[in-house]
């Protein structure tokens, strides 16, 4: 029994999985030869760092929640009219209520821009299993197109933990892991600061995220150490803009979207 358990875990380390009696490639499990995130003892996707423990969410939480009188709609389940598509032409498909990632058509993108909101947004990864680690239901909400909350079937599908589902992709991992099983309809309710800049391009605050999936707190207002890179360190030097798109990432699987609004966050003392 030993043997089988030291030659199982030299199979994975060396990017190969156990699966219906036969060997198959598996997607990197993580990486070593990476940058050290500032302030953390881990590598970018370090596949050592710990896993969040799994929390098994309510059956329901902000499932088909309607919007705010103040909210704008994005997606409603009929049109994709508040979306333009990165090559051109919205090439995702609409159809009962829901719309899907086409592979190969890009992502999309909000024709508005936004500061600070809060987003409301539902997606399903696809019931039929195929692929494991990032290449298993990926997607990713992108605010302003640089900073990513990972979408991803992180059901009993190990990956690297600052690339699972609710990651803030290649910094932190989710404080826990509250996914549903493929196919089912998830929730996420995502509250944004965004980043600010003084006249003189000096960064004085950085970007920072409040994520619930399924109604199970992942982050609370921490900060992004930079832009959502794969493999890198990102960084604020390229970015001067407090306003932006919503982008929903085409990453090769089809995925499904729901229910989208957003509203803007407003001051206090200010009607």
């Amino acid at each position: 029994m030993q043997k089988c358990s030291l030659l199982l875990a030299a199979l994975v380390n060396a990017g190969f999985i156990i699966s219906h009696s036969s060997l198959i490639a598996a997607e990197p499990l993580g990486y070593k030869d990476t940058p050290m995130l500032p302030g953390q003892p881990w590598h970018v996707h370090d596949p050592d760092r710990p896993r969040p423990r799994v929390v098994t969410p309510g059956a329901t939480f902000s499932h088909g929640a309607p919007p705010p009188s103040d909210a704008v709609v994005l997606f409603d389940g009929t049109d994709l009219s508040k979306w333009k598509c990165d090559k051109g032409e919205a090439g995702w498909k609409v159809e009962n209520g829901y719309v899907e990632a086409v592979k190969g058509s890009g992502n999309i993108r909000t024709k508005e821009d936004f500061g600070d909101f809060q987003l409301h947004l539902e997606f399903a990864t696809p019931e039929k299993v195929v692929g494991n680690s990032q290449g298993r239901g990926n997607s990713g909400v992108l605010i302003f197109g640089n900073f990513e909350v990972q979408v991803l079937d992180s059901y009993d599908n190990l990956t690297y933990p600052d690339g699972q589902c609710g990651a803030m992709y290649g910094q932190y991992p989710p404080l826990v892991s509250a996914v549903k099983k493929p196919g089912e309809w998830q929730s996420y309710d995502i509250i944004f600061e965004a980043p600010q800049w003084d006249k003189d391009g000096k960064l004085t605050k950085r970007a920072n995220v409040t994520v619930l999936l399924n109604g199970v707190l992942l982050h609370h207002k921490k900060e992004y150490i930079g832009k959502s890179v794969h493999k890198e360190i990102g960084t604020y030097e390229k970015i001067h803009e407090s306003r932006g798109p919503i982008m929903l990432q085409d990453h090769g699987n089809p995925m499904h979207f729901r229910n989208i609004w957003i509203r803007n966050l407003g001051e206090y003392d200010k009607p």
